[in-house]
């Protein structure tokens, strides 16, 4: 059985293809398993929108391959791993086909969507930030949305991302990565006229201060469209250019 939200539960109950007693079965059926070490959440994506991820860093290889068949056995097609390391994602791919992206630490376990939706930037400022932006950029296209990936535009050349305005004024969202100063996301937010969010990293010198220069001068942006996530959380600002960018769908 696929993925189910209310949605997408309601439309084959109108057409016809699942029976009003079996869409109630669905909908009562016990919400979360109890595996002892995790409880993996089966109506995640029935209240919002979006499935359980497996945040793979803290977790034994053994962890997440039990966790991943308890989501599919409950029909979660796509299971996506953030965080997860080489030597791990070898572990599992033993027993659960698994395609790893080494570079932004994710594994992806069942199909891609086969229609991305919509369009989302992601912006580095530098290919030291590319780590992050490859986490944002799969989570959003496993999460159905098409992403623009533009790399290493940041302030010390802004002539690069300035060759890319059309691109910049014609997404949904924006996602703008950068360590040091951070201030390619309030070059970006004075472009565009969707949300930015930023994401600090962690790439920098010693005054960096491990990404908290960055995250500082993100949050005093004088550009109005920039929200910021946390040092290195990839992840999270995809989930919410996810959200922005498939609320112009709806």
């Amino acid at each position: 059985m696929e993925q189910w939200d209310i949605r997408h539960l309601l439309q084959r109950v109108a057409d016809g293809s699942v029976s009003i007693d079996e869409a109630l079965l669905r909908i009562k059926t016990e919400p979360f398993a109890e595996l002892g070490y995790a409880k993996p959440d089966y109506h995640r994506g029935i209240r919002q929108g979006i499935a359980e991820v497996i945040y793979g860093q803290g977790k034994t290889a053994e962890q997440i391959i039990g966790i991943i068949n308890a989501l599919q056995a409950h029909g979660q097609q796509t299971v996506l791993i953030t965080r997860l390391d080489t030597e791990k994602a070898e572990a599992v791919n033993k027993e659960i086909p698994l395609t790893y992206h080494e570079m932004g630490r994710i594994g992806i376990a069942g199909k891609m969507p086969e229609e991305r939706k919509g369009k989302i930037i992601v912006a580095t400022g530098g290919t030291s930030d590319m780590p992050v932006a490859e986490e944002a950029a799969l989570t959003a296209e496993v999460l159905g949305n098409n992403v623009v990936r533009l790399y290493d535009v940041g302030v010390a050349g802004i002539h690069r991302l300035l060759s890319h305005t059309e691109e910049i004024m014609s997404a949904r969202a924006i996602i703008a990565i950068a360590g040091m100063e951070g201030a390619l996301a309030s070059v970006i937010g004075g472009l565009a006229d969707c949300p930015v969010i930023a994401v600090p990293t962690s790439v920098g010198y010693g005054a960096a201060f491990g990404g908290l220069a960055a995250l500082l001068s993100m949050l005093n942006s004088c550009a109005s469209g920039v929200s910021v996530v946390n040092i290195d959380n990839g992840f999270g600002a995809a989930y919410q250019a996810s959200m922005i960018n498939q609320m112009g769908e709806k």
